[in-house]
């Protein structure tokens, strides 16, 4: 029989290792206990997360949840209390994970921001030929669709940051930065 360090046998219920770890504090108590249950962790983690290395990051950030919880709550069996943690967590980072995903989703999506790499004639490769035409057909939008196009492509602001500016809606401002592209496509091509 493997004697752990505060002699306390290997062999010990879960419960005497739990009153143990809480009367003491010693790590390699709660460790024994932890390591009991550590396949049934592990294999939760990869049930919900379907990736070995996410599983296996999970397990250690599991340990040090128990070790911050574990004095905290009424524990009256240490497998059922460690799958609910497990089951909790795991759930907790997928949630994370998908609204990270919609957040980006958002940012990338034409609704949120257009990419100005893209649409902006100054950034093809032959923009130095349509710079004095550009900057010329720009001063021959309307005002408004002047402004937003300014805004938005040589001072990099969002619809938000120019709908504030103009005190206008963010609509008011995508309809302005369409239209203006618009016209500013018209204007070039004329310009040939």
């Amino acid at each position: 029989m493997r004697v752990l360090k505060n002699n306390q046998p290997k062999n010990e219920s879960d419960e005497a290792l739990l009153k143990s770890y809480l009367k003491t504090g010693n790590m390699e108590t709660l460790g024994e206990l932890y390591s009991r249950y550590l396949h049934l962790v592990y294999g939760v983690c990869l049930k919900y997360f379907a990736d070995r290395d996410k599983s296996q990051d999970a397990v250690i950030d599991i340990f040090e949840k128990m070790v911050n919880d574990v004095e905290r709550f009424e524990i009256k069996t240490v497998k059922g209390w460690l799958y609910v943690i497990t089951k909790n967590h795991c759930l907790m980072e997928l949630r994370k994970e998908s609204t990270d995903r919609k957040r980006t989703d958002k940012f990338l999506s034409s609704e949120f921001m257009e990419s100005t790499s893209q649409l902006h004639p100054i950034d093809e490769p032959d923009a130095s030929d349509k710079e004095k035409p550009l900057h010329d057909c720009i001063e021959k939008l309307k005002t408004e669709q002047r402004k937003c196009i300014s805004l938005f492509y040589f001072e990099n602001k969002c619809y938000k940051e120019i709908a504030h500016k103009l005190k206008t809606s963010e609509q008011k401002v995508k309809s302005g930065i369409q239209n203006g592209k618009r016209n500013l496509k018209n204007c070039i091509e004329n310009e040939k």
